[in-house]
């Protein structure tokens, strides 16, 4: 399977994730969209480290890296939905504006 394959299985995982970050409302489908947007960065190192100009291991470690920092974004995430919920009620990212002035 040629490089290309990958890099636009990413692509359009990145941009599918980019409209979701920037279209919806709820909160919880925004962290989803942040979550597959990291999926197709993934994507696109291992990818590149399979078919590199010097293939080597290099893209996967990264790879492992972004996946536990999604996984702790994630959790901290839910965590602050979790109590904005408690609070108000909703998980509408309009309404999240207590930092406001």
């Amino acid at each position: 399977m040629p490089v290309t394959s990958y890099l636009a299985l990413g692509a359009v995982l990145f941009s599918i994730g980019l409209y979701g970050v920037l279209t919806k409302r709820n909160a919880v489908l925004v962290l989803f969209s942040i979550e597959l947007m990291l999926n197709a960065a993934n994507i696109n190192l291992v990818a590149f480290s399979k078919y590199g100009l010097y293939a080597n291991q290099t893209g996967q470690v990264f790879t492992l890296f972004t996946i536990t920092i999604a996984a702790a974004e994630a959790a901290v995430g839910i965590a602050i939905l979790f109590a904005l919920y408690r609070n108000r009620n909703t998980t509408n990212a309009d309404e999240f504006d207590s930092m406001k002035g």
